[in-house]
């Protein structure tokens, strides 16, 4: 677990405690449609014989606090899109429709709408309908310009075409699929290290980042499900992890069977300078790191051997740039080699 991140006031040993009492609970709030419930990238339930709804919910988490700062509102609906969307392509699922829920202390209407059109622009990106949602007014216990953001999102998979541990095989490689940035995880760790105790501001123009911390900190979350979706048709990936809070260590893993570990080389993809900033910020050692943030990847696909070039391939022709970063062995969890 995450030291640096504990200082800072996220705690990923009580949140794991936490999702392990939840599973717990709703087991026994269940149905036997239910295939796969808490705990995995998103929840499977049959609808008809081999057909299956999978779901997934999330949030923004503290880079809303950024947005706030900062008075720019239009992106962090993308990310949120992007949290739940890209679960739901993890099992195979095309995404088909999105539901957000918006809690603000005051109702400020170019607020509301300015927020509504990331998420209305991450649906776009994701290939999803924004179904409906919720705005929600919490005077007296919020503070006025404060806001939470949370959605849902819906897919639909054929039994035959689950992805998942049950189809990868030792010798599988891993394909990284780089990230837009920080994402949206982690940010309890930024804001301590850069903007409470470092000292920067979010206009500051940081040479080593090539433009504001502002702007850095509020890259939108690259969407991956178009693209996992078409690899996935075209029988080109066994099983895909989205690299969200945990990183690849507490990731990657949930998309492996039991007696199958990883090797990841390291330097086989570019770290985006960020990471190094806030490492510095933070005196986060290399394993607050690794546990915290994605570190470049944003989701890790398990491909067959044979296959791996012609997935880099199609994900370069698709703007999204991709890396070879390991392979599938005997054993378990994530072992990095230098």
């Amino acid at each position: 677990m995450s030291e640096a991140y504990r200082r800072a006031g996220v705690d990923l040993a009580a949140a794991a405690e936490a999702v392990a009492r939840i599973a717990e609970v709703a087991r026994g709030a269940s149905r036997p449609e239910v295939r796969e419930g808490v705990g995995g990238f998103a929840g499977l339930f049959e609808i008809s014989p081999g057909r299956y709804l999978a779901a997934a919910t999330d949030g923004v988490g503290t880079k809303l606090e950024v947005a706030r700062l900062a008075g720019r509102l239009d992106t962090v609906g993308i990310d949120l899109v992007a949290m739940c969307a890209d679960d739901v392509v993890c099992t195979g699922a095309e995404p088909l429709f999105f539901l957000d829920y918006l809690a603000v202390g005051r109702v400020v209407p170019e607020r509301i709408a300015a927020i509504v059109a990331g998420v209305a622009e991450g649906c776009r990106r994701a290939g999803c309908a924004l179904l409906g949602g919720e705005t929600a007014e919490h005077p007296g216990v919020m503070e006025p310009d404060a806001f939470d953001l949370a959605g849902f999102c819906v897919g639909v998979v054929d039994e035959g075409s689950l992805l998942g541990p049950h189809r990868v095989r030792e010798g599988d490689v891993l394909v990284g699929l780089r990230s837009s940035g920080l994402h949206a995880n982690g940010y309890s760790l930024v804001r301590r290290a850069l903007l409470e105790e470092g000292g920067y501001r979010l206009e500051d123009l940081l040479p080593r980042l090539g433009r504001s911390l502002g702007e850095e900190l509020l890259e939108p979350t690259r969407i991956y499900a178009p693209l996992v979706l078409e690899l996935a048709r075209d029988g080109l990936v066994h099983a895909a992890a989205h690299v969200t809070g945990g990183g690849v260590p507490e990731n990657l893993p949930r998309a492996l069977p039991e007696g199958l570990g990883a090797e990841v080389r390291e330097g086989s993809w570019p770290v985006p300078p960020i990471f190094e900033l806030v490492r510095e910020a933070a005196g986060a050692s290399e394993e607050d790191m690794r546990v915290t943030f994605n570190l470049g990847l944003g989701m890790v696909l398990v491909v067959p051997a044979e296959r791996a070039a012609e997935v880099l391939g199609r994900a370069e022709a698709a703007g999204v740039p991709a890396d070879g970063i390991g392979r599938v062995v005997l054993g378990a969890g994530v072992a990095y080699l230098r």
